[in-house]
């Protein structure tokens, strides 16, 4: 029986060095009660923040330096956890660091509302006075456009402490997905059993044998079948309570003030949705093509993760995927390059899928350790794929804090995606240069192919689905299972009008965590198609290279599309979307020549 193996039978190398944060969790401890005793500090200049300018750089300062302590108390705390998330002690610790980071910002929230009674004129007086001040400008432009959204200081305090609260939906989904939730053990056609996992789900469903890919797509959402109405409910409060803070700052919808954070216009979201929905037909074509390769009647919905190839892709081991990806970085200059290498030497990566370990991947750490990469590694071309993309994260963080203050090193998400994607885009353009085997090259094109249906294509599903669910709450319409059930249905059978949309895919919803930070997904589709532009631009100029690199050490001091247009994109228009689905209908045009 092929079955998930427990933490210690993994190898040390294949691990993260999270003991580089704290050799122990006694270490940790005392990280997290000297850090809890400081917070108090902040509370002592509440109502004499902006009496000087001293003042206010000591406070901003003090701010800076606690919440720097608390992201690292945290974030180890959270990684431990996702070794295993069926550990109760690690568990125990995450919720109380959860805490502690709701405390130190319920502590610093007066430095807003108070920061906002200045005028402009008032601060630029401060930093004549305080140079040192100057590092804030952009900071404090930024907390001057949210006055009309801020609230007083007792109500932001009280937002502060309700954040736990607010969030605590989406902790319930985890704990529900990843530590309660099993799912059944399938007989492949060779005989083997082999246990379904929210890591290998997507996999499995890329096997040849046709009745194989079916009966574990209808056992996996079965089993969420039987837990329907609590994720419903779970959602319906996560959406619930994006409408109750989006009023609570006077806001018309949540979308307007998930987006207004990174100043970011709804008009585009709008655009990208768009622009998607104008290019559909690509979309079908590639089902259709689907349905072709497989030689079948109707594509069904266990059919849609199979490769154009109707065949499985070559296995990618992990060190020969580490390889690649380093050589395809290249064209970012040798520096970046190296970078990357060292960082796999010194186990930045957290490489293979144990019992109980957090589904999925991600790029975390913070300003104050080496990057950590969490991944569930397939020995597929996916998961090589997913190895750069974390990768471009981790990068990005250690550029920005190269360069830039802590204040600045939160970049917003909208611009994050962008790196992850590039790296991507690359190693695609490296990979058809370099390896002549033509299965393996097939299949290189067919990853490129699934990467933006199920980046620019299904992201932007997913944030139509959330738009319609947040507007029916904001309508004050229940929000039922049936009602999820109906929305998403029907987007999926848009999306994909050639294949067949039966009762089990409307409840995909249901598998998508992301859903539980609202207005999140769709910046990974505005992110692919900066990223395919800003590539095309240095396939055409060494020097948007360095532009490019310009841009990921900028971190967050200017705001995400001005950023973009020192990369040379502009995603105030459609252009770039547009542009990435030329290309992804050109791509598909190469790999069906090939096919035939």
């Amino acid at each position: 029986m092929s079955s998930v193996p427990e933490r210690s039978e993994i190898d040390e190398q294949y691990t993260w060095d999270l003991e580089s944060i704290y050799a122990t969790d006694d270490d940790w401890e005392a990280a997290y009660e000297a850090v809890a005793e400081r917070v108090d500090e902040l509370a002592a200049y509440e109502g004499e923040a902006t009496d000087d300018a001293e003042t206010l750089y000591a406070v901003l300062e003090l701010r800076n330096e606690i919440m720097r302590e608390v992201a690292t108390v945290f974030s180890y705390a959270r990684m431990r956890r996702d070794e295993d998330t069926t550990d109760q002690e690690y568990q125990a610790m995450t919720a109380r660091a959860q805490s502690l980071a709701a405390d130190a910002q319920s502590a610093a929230s007066f430095i807003e509302p108070e920061l906002q009674a200045l005028t402009r004129e008032e601060f630029d007086a401060m930093v004549e006075a305080k140079p040192e001040l100057e590092t804030y400008d952009h900071y404090v432009d930024d907390v001057l456009r949210m006055k009309p959204h801020t609230r007083s200081t007792e109500v932001e305090a009280l937002l502060a402490d309700l954040s736990e609260v607010t969030g605590a939906t989406g902790e319930v989904y985890n704990m529900l997905s990843n530590a309660d939730m099993s799912f059944p053990t399938v007989e492949e056609p060779s005989g083997e059993a082999v246990e379904i996992t929210q890591s290998n789900f997507t996999n499995l469903l890329k096997r040849p044998d046709r009745e194989f890919r079916k009966e574990v797509y209808e056992a996996y959402f079965d089993e969420w079948s039987d837990v329907r109405n609590t994720v419903a409910a779970s959602y319906k409060n996560s959406v619930k309570a994006d409408v109750k803070m989006a009023q609570a700052r006077d806001y018309d919808t949540a979308r307007e003030a998930a987006l207004d954070g990174p100043n970011i216009p709804v008009e585009v979201y709008d655009t990208l949705v768009d622009s998607v929905n104008d290019n559909l037909d690509k979309l079908h074509r590639h089902a259709e093509l689907k349905r072709e390769a497989l030689e079948v009647d109707e594509l069904r919905m266990w059919d849609l993760y199979m490769p154009l190839t109707a065949d499985e892709g070559p296995d990618v081991e992990y060190d020969q995927a580490a390889e690649y990806v380093v050589d395809a970085l290249k064209p970012l200059g040798e520096a970046y390059q190296s970078r990357v290498a060292e960082g796999l030497e010194s186990r930045w990566v957290d490489v293979y899928e144990n019992e109980g370990k957090q589904a999925g991947a991600y790029s975390g750490g913070t300003y104050d350790t080496q990057p950590f990469i969490l991944m569930n590694y397939q020995d597929d071309i996916a998961s090589m794929y997913t190895l750069a993309h974390e990768l471009g994260h981790s990068m990005h963080s250690e550029l920005t804090k190269e360069e830039q203050p802590y204040v600045y090193s939160d970049y917003e998400i909208f611009v994050a995606e962008v790196a992850s994607t590039v790296n991507e885009a690359l190693l695609t353009n490296h990979l058809l240069e370099t390896v002549e085997d033509p299965h393996f090259r097939k299949h290189v094109l067919n990853e490129f192919l699934e990467r933006v249906r199920s980046t620019l294509y299904r992201q932007t599903l997913f944030a139509e689905f959330e738009h319609e669910a947040h507007r029916l709450e904001e309508a004050g319409e229940p929000l039922t299972a049936d009602r999820l059930d109906g929305i998403y249905g029907g987007l999926k059978e848009r999306y994909y009008e050639p294949a067949e949309v039966d009762d089990r895919i409307a409840r995909e919803w249901m598998r998508i965590p992301h859903f539980y930070r609202a207005f999140y997904v769709y910046q990974y589709s505005t992110g692919i198609s900066a990223a395919l532009a800003i590539v095309n631009g240095i396939d055409d100029d060494p020097d948007a290279a360095e532009a490019y690199l310009d841009f990921l050490r900028r971190g967050s001091r200017e705001y995400p599309l001005e950023l973009l247009r020192i990369a040379g994109v502009d995603m105030s228009t459609s252009e770039p979307v547009d542009r990435a689905l030329e290309t992804y209908g050109r791509r598909l045009d190469e790999l069906e020549e090939l096919l035939a």
